[in-house]
């Protein structure tokens, strides 16, 4: 059969590919790195985020929200792609997209079906960050 044949095909290219934690870091890595490369070259884009009854409970505008972020978010991306202080750096990231998951769900519910799919992706890259904070702690516990 022609399927069995592809999955053959698939099955040796899987053997020769990193480890699926490996692919998770790094996809976690280049999200956050480039996010906020992207807050820094254009942190008004996303500035549409902040709701007007979230804007008067920042302590800045959304502009420099977004600014300070982007440069958060470069590190911390940079340390995750490096896989240097992973369990630091990815434990952030977790909490970080499921504060945003969070937030994203209320705007959802209150602002009539706002964002949702923002939402919707980003509660898979909250569980991919989980994934790779769970794996730098057990990496990090076999080592010590």
């Amino acid at each position: 059969m022609e399927f069995d044949g592809l999955l053959e095909r698939l099955s040796l290219a899987a053997e020769r590919a990193p480890p699926p934690l490996t692919i998770a870091r790094v996809s976690l890595g280049l999200m956050v790195f480039t996010a906020g490369v992207h807050k820094l070259i254009d942190p008004v884009a996303w500035t549409v985020y902040v709701v007007s009854w979230l804007a008067p409970l920042l302590v800045v505008t959304p502009v420099t929200f977004m600014l300070v972020n982007g440069v958060l978010e470069i590190g911390f991306g940079a340390a995750i792609l490096a896989d240097r202080y992973t369990t630091v750096a990815s434990a952030v990231a977790a909490v970080s997209l499921t504060a945003t998951v969070l937030y994203l769900a209320v705007v959802f519910a209150v602002e009539g079906g706002a964002f949702g799919d923002v939402l919707a992706r980003d509660v898979g890259l909250a569980g991919l960050a989980w994934a790779v904070f769970a794996d730098a702690v057990r990496r990090a516990t076999r080592t010590s």
